[in-house]
């Protein structure tokens, strides 16, 4: 429940979507009720608005990440926008994202609300590319556990290729962002942490398996991101800096090492399963 209808904190106090709270128990399921409400096209909308690249921070949104946002422009009508700071303060009203105060971000707040998200994306037409990396997310899923190297390589590189511009391919964040993007799928049975401190270092990206996965059929994952250097040296690196130490109320492990050669522009990929001892 707290997956699917909260992300929502007032002061400590969690607050849920009650008419999704309630529909779900009726129900007995988890699913996405918020496009039964009026809102749902003003969403589509609004998205397709696109003021200052703001197609490229629902995209980061997405991927887990948050933004910052200006909200004192906001002249608290549906109608007036200047910038793209008007939209995702709109979008705050109406529920769709959530806020922290003290970092002044906006957030997407749970998995109900990303599906909804993902859908408007479709509606509007405008957003192809990043559509068809979260529709292959559970392709890649599968293969990164199955250790299929090549075609886990093969899908981030489509993915960096066609999803950043010219102006920030060759950087490191934008890797990261295409990883995070590409393994949307992942979420439903992990929790996604980036640069968690882990034995001697800080890992890139941990997937740890939520409270009610199989962590056999979904074991924890540590991916390592390496620029102009070496698949291989990315696993060495999670190997000596002890990386897994932070996984040990676990069995087994899947290691991800990728690398980005920026003037050949290929991703490499090497997979490895890790067992890991007490």
């Amino acid at each position: 429940m707290k997956e699917w209808y909260d992300g929502y904190d007032l002061e400590g106090t969690e607050l849920y979507c009650p008419n999704s709270v309630v529909r779900s128990v009726e129900e007995r399921q988890f699913l996405g009720f918020w496009t039964e409400t009026e809102t749902y096209e003003a969403l589509a909308k609004y998205i397709a608005m696109d003021f200052d690249d703001l197609k490229i921070i629902i995209e980061k949104l997405l991927a887990g990440q948050e933004q910052p946002v200006d909200t004192r422009s906001f002249t608290n009508d549906m109608i007036t926008f200047a910038n793209k700071d008007d939209i995702l303060t709109l979008l705050i009203h109406l529920g769709y994202l959530g806020y922290h105060a003290d970092r002044k971000t906006v957030f997407i707040p749970n998995r109900e609300i990303a599906d909804e998200f993902v859908t408007c994306m479709k509606v509007t037409g405008r957003w192809k590319e990043t559509i068809n990396i979260v529709l292959a997310s559970r392709q890649l899923l599968t293969d990164t556990l199955k250790g299929n190297s090549d075609k886990v390589a093969e899908a981030i590189e489509a993915a960096h290729r066609r999803n950043s511009s010219i102006l920030n391919y060759n950087n490191e964040q934008s890797l990261r962002f295409i990883i995070l993007i590409a393994y949307y799928y992942a979420r439903e049975s992990y929790d996604i942490i980036q640069e968690m401190p882990s034995g001697n270092g800080f890992a890139d990206i941990l997937f740890i398996p939520k409270p009610f996965a199989d962590p056999i059929a979904f074991p924890p994952m540590v991916v390592e991101l390496k620029w102009n250097d070496s698949a291989e040296s990315a696993i060495e690196q999670i190997k000596s800096k002890h990386y897994p130490d932070a996984l040990t109320s676990y069995k087994e492990a899947v290691l991800v090492g990728i690398n980005y050669d920026k003037d050949s522009k290929k991703h490499e990929c090497v997979i490895e399963k890790f067992e890991i001892t007490p």
